[in-house]
């Protein structure tokens, strides 16, 4: 097929794109800078440069594509050590959520593009009530962290304009990811100690290596599936379980334990929430319906074995 990735020079669009080509498909990657031509052309792909914020370059470049499958992997990157300016820090990743989908899909139909699958998250966004894992038929979070909201709300958009589009849609929704180019800052806090465990530790996470959510992207294209899928590994845990364990893999000391009242005024609530009150998220759906099975079935053997060699390596 002809796959045109906007945004292929992130992270996991750097994962991605070789593993499309390696299942014989001609790659389009888009990139909003010059300087990562070279390596997506090293990858097995054509690159381009788009703003995805542009929308008459959005629709030039994707028209010049010509492509069956259009996948959308933009989003900026965000300062996350200051969690009380959350939705400040993902404003541009919001307006490629909202702004940048319309022009993307609106692009996709035009050059007559019959698939179209879009990264969306996991995690947070979940309702933050009943048991510890959700589905993909569970509820977002109907009351997030008010510096939480306007992103939640720019998910919420993504998601419902993919879906009804008239295109085969499908939403990737990634849980945490770690792996090569994925952990750097995961790392750095950990080891500079400022990612404590608050309170019990509670709040439930749901991992994935880079390499299985771009594996995951490739599935979704090549499947007529459609709708959310959840791409997590299979072993959704508590903070009190996977950081200390993280810590010991990269190197680091165990993490500092703090309480509630101490990380609200550090990091507001959307770290509270973080640490004592989001859900996981199951993978059920995806594996039953997209074929697909992740290689790290658990990030306990993800943060030991699959971390690039600088990421492994103690401090």
């Amino acid at each position: 097929m002809r796959v045109f990735v906007a945004g292929a020079g992130g992270a996991i669009g750097r994962r991605l794109v070789p593993q499309l080509v390696s299942r014989g498909h001609r790659v389009v990657a888009s990139t909003r800078s010059e300087e990562k031509l070279d390596q997506l052309r090293a990858l097995g792909a054509e690159p381009v440069v788009m703003d995805g914020l542009n929308a008459f370059q959005v629709g030039e470049v994707v028209a010049r594509a010509e492509p069956d499958v259009v996948v959308h992997q933009m989003s900026a990157l965000a300062d996350m050590s200051n969690l009380r300016r959350f939705d400040k820090e993902f404003a541009v990743t919001n307006e490629l959520r909202t702004k940048g989908i319309d022009y993307l899909l609106a692009a996709a139909e035009a050059a007559g593009g019959r698939r179209f699958v879009v990264q969306s998250y996991t995690g947070w966004p979940n309702i933050r009530e009943g048991g510890p894992v959700k589905t993909e038929d569970d509820p977002l979070d109907p009351n997030p962290p008010a510096q939480q909201s306007e992103s939640l709300a720019a998910i919420r958009y993504l998601e419902r304009a993919v879906l009804d589009a008239p295109l085969e849609g499908v939403v990737l929704r990634y849980g945490s990811f770690y792996g090569p180019g994925a952990s750097g800052p995961l790392v750095e806090l950990v080891r500079a100690r400022k990612m404590p465990i608050v309170g019990s530790g509670s709040g439930i996470w749901s991992w994935i290596h880079i390499d299985d959510a771009a594996a995951a992207t490739v599935a979704a294209a090549e499947s007529r599936a459609t709708g959310i899928y959840n791409v997590v590994d299979d072993d959704p845990a508590p903070v009190s379980e996977w950081l200390p364990y993280f810590a010991e893999a990269v190197g680091a000391k165990p993490p500092r334990h703090v309480p509630v009242w101490l990380a609200r005024v550090a990091a507001g609530e959307v770290g509270v929430s973080a640490m004592t009150r989001i859900r996981g998220s199951s993978n059920a759906k995806a594996k039953r319906e997209l074929g697909w099975q992740p290689t790290w079935s658990s990030w306990r053997d993800g943060f030991r074995q699959g971390l690039d060699d600088e990421e492994r390596a103690a401090a």
